[in-house]
């Protein structure tokens, strides 16, 4: 059974205004950014409703004939919405945004936008979790602790781009030496060629090593003795890989 956790006021807000409508024929639709979790809180609160995605109008009129609850994903792409006829049906759509504007209103007797998930940080908080966990059992890293703290989360494209990026981190994070060998091996047989090749894949080693001692130490005078290399070579360095 699908499960939905949520803490912000807008989303509870949603599920009791579509929780008090399930026993009627009226249609709704939420609508918001890509990969906020629209699908999976249709199929929450509608178990097992059959579900259509819009990319296919010709399926989505077939079962429009057949059935009296239906959930319609990517509403958006219906390429003609106003030819649907929804009376004495219960339909649940969701869109990533609102093409025609009457069209919808003639449609759905109740429209809700789901916030993104940088407008719930709970949520947002409670699936990065569930994604570390998930990185964790595929990369088979059990044993190891990642604190969500320390990982740098995009949240560019919701869901999408922060599982990414918490995936990233972690198999970066818990390479070995060998491991991280073996990357840089495979990267430079790839593109290794011209007259110049050292150098130029010399950033490979030279700039990550520069900005963790930064990171690290914070102070262009203590690197370079931990590096044992002169300040001003340090700096120059700093200027040719364009390290702020």
């Amino acid at each position: 059974m699908a499960y939905f956790f949520t803490n912000s006021p807008e989303v509870q807000s949603i599920i009791k205004g579509i929780n008090l409508t399930k026993t009627l024929f009226v249609s709704s639709i939420i609508i918001g950014e890509p990969h906020i979790g629209k699908k999976h809180l249709v199929r929450y609160l509608f178990p097992h409703t059959p579900i259509v995605s819009g990319k296919n109008q010709e399926e989505v009129e077939a079962l429009l004939s057949k059935v009296d609850e239906l959930i319609i994903t990517d509403f958006e792409r219906l390429s003609n919405q106003s030819a649907l006829l929804f009376d004495n049906k219960r339909i649940i759509a969701t869109a990533n945004y609102v093409g025609n504007q009457q069209t919808i209103d003639n449609l759905f007797a109740f429209i809700y936008t789901l916030p993104s998930l940088k407008e719930r940080p709970d949520d947002m908080r409670f699936i990065a979790q569930k994604f570390i966990d998930q990185a964790q059992e595929t990369l088979m890293l059990e044993r190891e602790r990642f604190n969500l703290e320390d990982i740098p989360l995009d949240l560019k494209e919701n869901t999408k781009s922060l599982k990414k990026s918490i995936f990233s981190y972690i198999s970066h994070a818990s390479m070995s030496k060998e491991e991280i060998q073996q990357a840089i091996f495979h990267y430079i047989e790839k593109h290794l060629e011209g007259n110049n090749g050292y150098k130029e894949h010399l950033c490979l080693y030279e700039k990550p090593l520069i900005e963790a001692g930064l990171e690290k130490y914070g102070s262009q005078l203590q690197l370079s003795k931990v590096l044992g290399i002169n300040r001003n070579t340090l700096r120059k360095k700093i200027h040719e890989h364009h390290i702020d």
